[in-house]
């Protein structure tokens, strides 16, 4: 059987940065040296390349034409590769992987985004075995199958549902959590798939690659003492769509009238929002259970049930772009469309 062919394309984020010798300042990697600086790349039965989305950006600046470019890319090259690894900043990469996951429809090949908190230029770099261990995963198949067919993040011997998970931790290499999903895979002495949890994908529908996204859209976390002036403003922006609301603990808000009826006038004038909860370690919207998320539920916003924020807002932005009517916008949002949500 011949080697897989994998695509690592690189975005920019730390993993691709080296230290000068001269400057001793951190500097973009040059990729074509890259078997020098990882020789056991040769060890992975498969066919590398590498290529770089220019221009290379920090990943705060990741925006949903990013996305679609990215998108695009894996859908040129889709035909010519087994699999795909996006080495990614870390800031915003469970934006980036919820979004690839709802561009990329019908996807039947891992595309695998991973990075680091140190850069491959430093001694005690996180990179190296998190571009090993992620070519591997996207190279491996059984029976002429891929294992992985969804996006995914891999970090620090963990592989994740990619619109699963968020970042957790700016300093220590365990820096990404899935708090609704088990992890898919263990990389130990071997690599441990969870093959229950994994998406599968028809192998008779063809990839499709969606290339709108709607960015009139909000995130609002509440906060106690929060004036429902913030809220009106916030409501008033021109052309806003959409909006996700962090509440606290399983969907709760305040109650007060004025809060209240600002969020019932910004629904009324056709503004979509969805419910999310600010609680970061598990669990999930259930506005039906105390008084205070009744209320929501009552004057027409929507569950977000367990998605992330980083899931709610691609998301929305994914539906607000490629259907026409607001019903079916709103009955999608709390449907699970590439395994974003559980509904109980």
């Amino acid at each position: 059987m011949s080697k897989r062919k994998i695509l690592v394309i690189y975005t920019g984020g730390t993993i691709g940065m080296m230290m000068d010798p001269e400057s001793k300042a951190l500097r973009p990697f040059e990729f074509k040296n890259i078997y020098q600086q990882l020789p056991m790349l040769h060890l992975i039965e498969a066919d590398i390349t590498f290529k770089e989305m220019l221009p290379l950006i920090d990943s705060s600046d990741t925006n949903p034409d990013f996305w679609i470019r990215l998108a695009k890319m894996i859908g040129e090259e889709y035909d010519r590769y087994d699999g795909f690894v996006v080495l990614h900043g870390t800031d915003t990469m469970a934006y980036t992987a919820s979004a690839l996951s709802f561009l990329l429809e019908n996807l039947g090949k891992p595309v695998i985004l991973t990075g680091s908190q140190l850069p491959l230029g430093v001694i005690r770099s996180d990179g190296r075995r998190n571009i090993l261990n992620a070519i591997a995963i996207a190279a491996d198949y059984v029976y002429d199958k891929p294992i992985i067919q969804e996006v995914c993040i891999y970090f620090q011997n963990n592989l994740y549902r990619g619109n699963r998970t968020y970042k957790d931790n700016a300093s220590r290499f365990n820096a990404f959590y899935s708090p609704n999903f088990p992890i898919l895979a263990e990389v130990n002495t071997n690599v441990e798939y969870h093959k229950d949890d994994l998406w599968r994908q028809d192998p008779d529908k063809p990839l499709i690659v969606h290339d709108k996204m709607e960015d009139n859209v909000a995130i609002v976390k509440l906060y106690p003492g929060i004036r429902h002036e913030v809220l009106q403003s916030i409501f008033s922006t021109p052309n806003l769509r959409a909006a996700i609301i962090e509440t606290f603990g399983v969907g709760n808000a305040p109650t007060s009238p004025a809060f209240i009826n600002t969020l019932k006038d910004a629904v009324s004038r056709g503004i979509l929002i969805v419910n999310v909860t600010q609680c970061k370690g598990g669990g999930g919207v259930k506005m039906g259970r105390y008084l205070t998320g009744k209320l929501l539920a009552d004057i027409g916003i929507v569950s977000g049930h367990d998605m992330t924020t980083e899931a709610a807002i691609t998301k929305l932005m994914y539906l607000l772009a490629n259907l026409y009517e607001m019903d079916d916008v709103r009955r999608l949002m709390e449907l699970p469309l590439r395994g974003e949500l559980t509904i109980e």
